[in-house]
């Protein structure tokens, strides 16, 4: 894997300043021009001097980077440093970072872990700091926070959906409270963002490229879904639902509409629908996941005037999978739910 080698710089410079101290005007004057000058209403005083409103940061107002980066996750340890634990990469996740006024949602590829010195040697929180900060600036990004975060962006990080201090744990879980560096490269067709979380003894940290989600889901036909439940009893359906949530995305409610015409057509037919995940998580979170969106898959059949008699729901998380999970393409067919005939 291609990797940038980090180095250090230190830049320094000086500036002065030199202003002449006004002289004050007699006093009788001061009083004078004081009486003469009617006085603004506190409104009107506090609308002229109220701050403008500081602009919501956009990744698009970072300059582009043409660096040649190599391989995700394009960074490499300094010397001396090492993953805590193994490192550990989503293909395609969530993770909300801090950009100084919100928690951005980053969705795409995230690669994650934790950092400490090796052994003998003494772990330096500026040092790796620096490391970084010259990092990015090879890679022609820029730093957008740096501090601590806010207590009300810490309520809503551990209120967030998917328990992202525990999904990247190793990462984040520095964050609530440490310092945390935040960069951002641009690029023409993504934005790569760089989360240091450090202390006195490791750091975390994450590194996230943000990129579409590659919808594999097709429509099945309820006719075609007669037969596969015909022949072999059950069948397969690609719903698509928002990143490790249960909530339905639009583009599969036409694929729901077929369920639903499909139990129109045999009335007698009742159906066990079980929901499946890929292996990527906490398997007991991908448990409670996989039966959430199987319990919304009901819902959303029962809704358009479907008897809940004949529907039940369960989750099996990444057990029975259908693929390779070693590949992109087996993890999308291991991400379904499946309906089998009672």
């Amino acid at each position: 894997m291609r990797q940038l080698v980090m180095t250090m710089a230190v830049l320094g410079g000086a500036l002065a300043l030199a202003a002449c101290k006004p002289q004050r005007p007699p006093a009788q004057d001061v009083a004078a021009s004081a009486a003469s000058t009617p006085a603004k209403p506190a409104s009107a005083a506090s609308k002229d001097t109220a701050p403008p409103a500081a602009k919501p940061f956009d990744p698009a107002s970072l300059p582009v980077s043409t660096v040649a980066l190599g391989e995700f996750p394009y960074i490499r340890l300094p010397d001396g440093y090492q993953p805590t634990n193994k490192t550990e990469q989503a293909d395609f996740d969530q993770v909300p970072l801090w950009t100084g006024d919100r928690l951005e949602p980053v969705e795409g590829k995230i690669w994650w872990s934790g950092v400490s010195a090796v052994d003998g040697k003494t772990f330096s929180p500026l040092e790796l700091i620096r490391n970084i900060e010259r990092a990015v600036t090879m890679m022609g990004g820029q730093k957008i926070f740096d501090g601590n975060i806010p207590d009300e962006a810490k309520d809503k990080l551990q209120s967030w959906p998917g328990e992202p201090l525990v999904r990247f744990n190793d990462g984040l879980g520095n964050v609530l409270g440490n310092q945390v560096e935040v960069f951002v490269v641009h690029r023409a067709d993504r934005d790569i963002w760089i989360n240091l979380a450090s202390y006195q003894f490791g750091a975390g940290l994450v590194i996230a490229e943000t990129k579409p989600l590659q919808i594999t889901a097709g429509l099945l036909p309820a006719a075609e879904m007669k037969a596969q439940i015909d022949k072999a009893g059950k069948v397969a359906l690609h719903v698509n639902f928002a990143t490790d949530k249960t909530d339905i995305l639009p583009d599969s409610q036409p694929q729901i509409a077929q369920v639903v015409q499909l139990l129109k057509d045999d009335p007698a037919l009742q159906l066990a629908v079980n929901g499946y995940t890929d292996n990527t998580g906490d398997p007991a979170h991908n448990t409670d996941l996989s039966e959430g969106r199987a319990k919304a898959v009901v819902a959303a059949v029962t809704a358009q005037g479907i008897d809940a008699s004949r529907l039940s729901a369960a989750g099996f998380g990444d057990a029975d999978p259908v693929a390779d999970n070693a590949t992109e393409t087996g993890k999308a067919q291991n991400r379904r739910v499946e309906l089998v005939k009672r």
